[in-house]
């Protein structure tokens, strides 16, 4: 379902468009592989035909799909076999078909040693490179879109490959913007780190990142605190009501432990995350999220519509996940982030009270030891 104030329904409309990659594995070999398939509106042609990807013989397929519009729904013959959400209740911007048993070969070649996971390395400021699990990183609905991007040409849409991009030097680049791409792209940009990539089939001789990469990575190395899916995502939410069967089909799609009690998807320890990571590490690296202008690309806003850097696109970014998951009324704490808008809605700057964040240490500090407890008790039952 789109938003009808958002444009037209068409792919080429940024704020309505749909993406979709499928990552492939080789189970004989622990090879992995991505592929993004092109959508386009319906009835319209591709500028350039999609590559035709070759599998290998028992190949196993998960296929994810983003929607930068508002309710994602799947129909078909093959919808069935995928997950759009709950009976009655879609998830919104996310869906996927056959992730489970893409994770479960995956575990498999893990464990079997045909598949090792890259080190997520150190980043510019010191600290671990973020993670799709980090807390700097996520927000109220982590792990809902994809790094997907295509091409907007003159003669229509097509698959971002060097071919097409030498075809039509004018192209603009489409993208599915949230935490997969904030991290794959602006924020190990930003911090000198390198997502995990793996071969693109549409594109012989260049690697990609993809989702099922960045969760199998922040599932084997994110360090305490571990950001999961949590209770008060409105994603998982049922007519506005927590639901832990909706919680656990989402989760299943992105590879994160199953919700067996209401405080292994605690929504006010996830404030409390957010509290204990981000507005400090916001703090101590502005200096690499402002622009620059001996480096041109340092500091772009992920969303110029949204925000006018970096920097300022986190700020608005967790003031508007603190407010939707009701952390405030939760913690009993008041958002440390003000910002500042201009007459487009764009948030111009933000100031983050460094006397607030400490008063917070406090409070946080006294909560860490159950928090790290839940913690612990909530990922050890991660998925197989």
């Amino acid at each position: 379902m789109s938003n009808p104030a958002a444009g037209p329904c068409q792919e080429s409309n940024p704020d309505q468009a749909a993406f979709v990659q499928a990552t492939v594995i080789d189970p004989a070999t622990g090879a992995i592989s991505n592929y993004s398939p092109l959508v386009v509106d319906q009835g319209a042609r591709p500028a350039a035909a999609d590559v035709t990807p070759q599998l290998p013989a028992g190949a196993v397929v998960g296929i994810w799909f983003g929607y930068n519009g508002g309710n994602l729904t799947l129909g078909g013959a093959g919808a069935r076999s995928c997950v759009n959400g709950t009976r009655g209740s879609v998830f919104g911007q996310f869906a996927y078909c056959n992730a489970p048993a893409f994770f479960k070969a995956a575990h498999r070649a893990l464990r079997r040693d045909l598949l090792a996971i890259p080190p997520i390395g150190t980043a510019t400021d010191g600290r671990p490179c973020p993670t799709v699990r980090d807390f700097f990183a996520v927000d109220q609905d982590q792990s809902d879109n994809l790094p997907t991007s295509y091409l907007m040409t003159s003669a229509g849409m097509a698959q971002r490959t060097q071919a097409n991009l030498s075809s039509y030097p004018d192209a603009l680049t489409l993208g599915n913007p949230s935490d997969n791409r904030l991290v794959d792209v602006a924020l190990d940009g930003a911090l000198g780190c390198t997502p995990w990539k793996a071969a693109d089939l549409a594109d012989p001789g260049q690697v990609i990142p993809a989702l099922p990469l960045n969760e199998l990575q922040a599932r084997a190395r994110q360090g305490f605190p571990v950001a999961l899916v949590p209770a008060g995502d409105p994603m998982v939410l049922n007519n506005g009501s927590r639901d832990l069967v909706k919680v656990n089909a989402y989760r299943r799609g992105v590879d994160q432990p199953p919700v067996a009690w209401s405080f292994q998807a605690d929504t006010a320890r996830y404030c409390r995350n957010m509290l204990r990571v981000a507005p400090a590490r916001m703090m101590q690296d502005k200096s690499l999220l402002m622009p620059d202008a001996t480096h041109p690309t340092r500091g772009l806003s992920p969303d110029p519509g949204a925000a006018d850097s970096q920097f300022t696109f986190l700020a608005q970014r967790f003031v508007a996940s603190y407010d939707n998951l009701g952390c405030a009324d939760l913690l009993r704490v008041p958002d440390p982030i003000s910002l500042t808008t201009n007459g487009d809605g764009i948030t111009t700057a933000a100031t983050i009270n460094p006397n607030a964040v400490w008063r917070t240490r406090d409070f946080l500090s006294r909560c860490e030891r159950q928090d790290r407890s839940q913690d612990s008790a909530s990922t050890a039952t991660d998925t197989e």
